[in-house]
């Protein structure tokens, strides 16, 4: 059976925010009192996004990889999982179509440090910043976002067969 020549995959993180602890989003540094626990740098956006591109793989999720039970991932920059998880759609015959992000948080404001989370994401996934998307949005103080407990992620990535 041939299957089509593209591919969607979502992908869904969220972390809960501590003292002690760098806000790291999109590979940005986002000045904040409080930061995102994990066992690798945190970055529930970029976790989202290989959660997506593995999910549009039929490939699993992050866990599989980049487990939290491994010392080698402890506190790594999520960029690079992502530029691995990126290589393992290449290696399949995959290039990235697009992505659509959303990110879910009460504070810090997102929206200054949109740009540079997009270039850090289309330079690590070697791929044009118009094919990466990223909002971000308010619970308008409702569940855990909006008490400010945690920050959750959201991602779809559309992948084509090179042919």
């Amino acid at each position: 059976m041939n299957l089509p020549n593209l591919r969607i995959g979502n992908g869904y993180d969220v972390h809960r925010l501590v003292e002690g602890r760098k806000l790291i989003l999109g590979g940005v540094e986002v000045p904040h009192s409080l930061g995102l626990d994990g066992h690798s740098d945190a970055d529930a956006l970029v976790h989202a996004l290989c959660d997506a591109l593995l999910g549009a793989l039929g490939a699993g999720d992050i866990g599989a990889y980049f487990p939290d039970t491994d010392p080698q991932w402890k506190g790594i920059s999520s960029l690079l999982l992502l530029k691995e998880v990126m290589r393992m759609c290449r290696e399949k015959g995959f290039e990235l179509a697009n992505a659509d992000t959303i990110m879910v948080a009460q504070k810090p404001k997102l929206a200054p440090h949109l740009p540079q989370m997009i270039k850090n994401m289309a330079a690590t996934m070697n791929v044009e910043s118009e094919r990466i998307n990223i909002k971000a949005t308010t619970t308008e103080k409702l569940g855990f976002a909006g008490r400010e407990e945690g920050i959750a992620a959201y991602a779809v990535a559309l992948l084509i067969k090179n042919v």
